[in-house]
């Protein structure tokens, strides 16, 4: 099959448990939550998303036609940025894994990455994932409910937290919803954390950096 890339670049992981560690993002364009259109914002299950994902106009995207020039592209970007430790590449959308396959994930694995992937788990999982985070959207079937964090943007209309805790992840994480409320959205966060320690607040550490 081929692959829909909206971009490719090196950056800090700014998010959840991970947060901090050198990656390579790789963002796959669509998502079957929302077009990424403004003028479908309105009507779309997720409402709130903050990151363009639409087409493949991005830095280092493109249509690749094969897993072997994809793994090549984020094999490159960490070359040319980073030496040492294990490469770990990020895939991240949109919704990854609309696209995200076992051919591709095994072309990571013979470059040496370590690979984790951000999903609004909606979707089935291939083999090959080292790391899966999920973060829910309220008003969308969970396909997956177990891996190794749980990350919930905060507060969503209808959207308990509670409700998430019986599912089968090692970390549970509160997210700030980042809108015109976002002060506010914090203080409720931190306020739910500190009454339910299970829950850990996750700041998007990207954003107060000035990174991507």
């Amino acid at each position: 099959m081929s692959y829909g890339i909206k971009e490719v670049y090196h950056t800090l992981q700014g998010e959840g448990a991970q947060a901090g560690r050198a990656a390579v993002f790789l963002r796959f364009a669509g998502c079957n939550l929302w077009t990424g259109r403004e003028a479908q914002r309105a009507d779309a299950v997720c409402r709130f998303c903050d990151t363009d994902f639409v087409g493949t106009d991005g830095e280092n995207g493109g249509v690749y036609t094969t897993a072997a020039k994809v793994a090549h592209i984020v094999a490159e970007v960490w070359k040319r940025n980073a030496e040492g430790g294990v490469p770990l590449v990020v895939c991240t959308g949109g919704e990854p894994l609309l696209q995200l396959d076992e051919e591709l994930t095994s072309a990571l694995k013979h470059r040496g990455f370590e690979i984790a992937v951000e999903t609004n788990g909606t979707q089935p999982r291939p083999a090959g994932i080292d790391w899966l985070c999920v973060s829910p959207k309220i008003g969308a079937a969970l396909e997956l409910r177990s891996g190794d964090e749980l990350k919930l943007v905060y507060p969503q209309e209808g959207g308990d937290p509670a409700q998430f805790e019986s599912l089968d992840f090692t970390h549970f994480f509160l997210q700030p919803l980042d809108d015109e409320r976002a002060e506010e959205n914090t203080r409720k966060a931190i306020a739910y954390t500190l009454a339910h320690p299970r829950w850990r607040l996750s700041i998007q550490l990207h954003k107060f950096l000035g990174l991507r």
